[in-house]
């Protein structure tokens, strides 16, 4: 795909999550008014490796998602863009900014279920879900810990991702994932590191809650 819009940001888009973003930039403005003009408008979404959203002078990361715009609320000096995570893209070259970022991109292979991996499927949901619990007593949580899944085991997937209470670069690194199994693997490794820290943090909280009362 040629030219295709493109929207860094300081967080990583997953397949099949939703994405709701402000837009305020005169640069994005000048692009969500072009692509409100084709009949399926969407963007690319990368992640931003160093640097800051607005302004521009960031470096971008190579591998990213389509998202397919679902709704739009205007505000007195922005916009409000509701969208939905869709393919994964690999930056193939960045063209000119002019005015906001445009890129050559390819699709990546979307991942294939196997019904042998219901059980990795399964553990995955259990042991995320514990530690989406332990991060919503920290306010820490992205989704709420009972959020319901698609009934699609690769939908799902990714959404047990995004649920689950990791940070960007660990979210960029089950983006890149080559299989499912690998994604639920890692899925689950990342948040089994990830569960000492929180449950820690959580007793923290709850002790000074219990000082307090």
């Amino acid at each position: 795909m040629d030219a295709v819009a493109m929207f860094p940001l300081g967080s990583v888009l997953l397949p099949y999550t939703p994405l709701v973003v402000r837009v305020f930039e005169p640069r994005y403005l000048t692009m969500i008014g072009h692509l409100l003009d084709v009949e399926d408008p969407e963007f690319g979404v990368v992640l931003i490796e160093r640097g800051l959203e607005a302004g521009g002078g960031d470096q971008r990361s190579s591998t990213g998602t389509m998202a397919r715009i679902l709704q739009i609320e205007a505000g007195a000096t922005d916009l409000y863009v509701v969208a939905v995570g869709g393919e994964r893209i690999t930056v193939d070259r960045w063209r000119e900014d002019d005015p906001h970022p445009v890129a050559d991109v390819s699709r990546m292979a979307p991942l294939v279920w196997d019904e042998a991996l219901a059980p990795l499927h399964r553990e995955a949901e259990r042991v995320v879900r514990r530690l989406a619990a332990l991060a919503s007593v920290l306010d820490e949580a992205r989704w709420d810990p009972g959020t319901d899944i698609s009934d699609d085991p690769v939908e799902s997937s990714w959404q047990l991702a995004a649920i689950a209470p990791l940070g960007e670069y660990d979210r960029f690194r089950l983006l890149n994932s080559t299989s499912l199994g690998g994604l639920l693997r890692d899925i689950i490794d990342l948040c089994l590191e990830e569960e000492p820290a929180l449950i820690a943090r959580a007793a923290d909280v709850r002790d000074a809650d219990s000082g307090d009362s």
